[in-house]
């Protein structure tokens, strides 16, 4: 582990030859991590502060930073979280969306009691890969349950065709 100016970059993982980079996002704050690095097999984004309406905008802007950098696997560390509002579930939900979309593994790793308590209270501990801590949450064996890829290009052009002509009553 190497320490910096700007935080924590971890040269090599698991001793398989994978790298990762870990990113720590302050409430309020830039992320610290390498700005520039090339992309990482791993991504670890270890969040700190509270996750609110004071705070989404920016933590959001942050997350899609990290994903067009590019990885395998973003996990999100969660142990350091203090509080979560809706403004921070819709963050998580949208960086799982666009992680998926980029075809980007997305997990959550040890999140705090209250944060544990606002994913199990809104039914989305079902809709993440939650593991209760940072090496469940790395281990690169995992098994992902399947998950529908954007439809073909070619698929979406045919069926918006087959609805141009049709009349919708109601």
């Amino acid at each position: 582990m190497i320490a910096t100016s700007q935080g924590l970059l971890e040269e090599s993982g698991t001793g398989q030859g994978a790298r990762t980079d870990i990113v720590i996002i302050r409430a309020g704050g830039p992320p610290a991590g390498p700005p520039s690095a090339p992309p990482a097999d791993r991504t670890v984004v270890s969040l700190r502060g509270g996750l609110d309406l004071a705070t989404a905008p920016e933590l959001r802007e942050q997350l899609i930073r990290v994903l067009h950098r590019g990885t395998g696997l973003l996990v999100l560390d969660l142990s350091h979280v203090a509080s979560c509002d809706a403004s921070g579930l819709a963050v998580l939900i949208g960086t799982q969306r666009r992680a998926g979309l980029l075809g980007i593994t997305m997990r959550l790793a040890a999140p705090s009691p209250p944060v544990r308590e606002v994913l199990r209270s809104t039914g989305l501990d079902r809709s993440f890969r939650v593991f209760p801590d940072l090496s469940g949450a790395l281990d690169q064996d995992r098994r992902e349950p399947a998950r529908p890829g954007p439809a073909p290009a070619a698929w979406a052009v045919a069926w918006e065709g087959r609805l141009a002509g049709t009349r919708l009553v109601g």
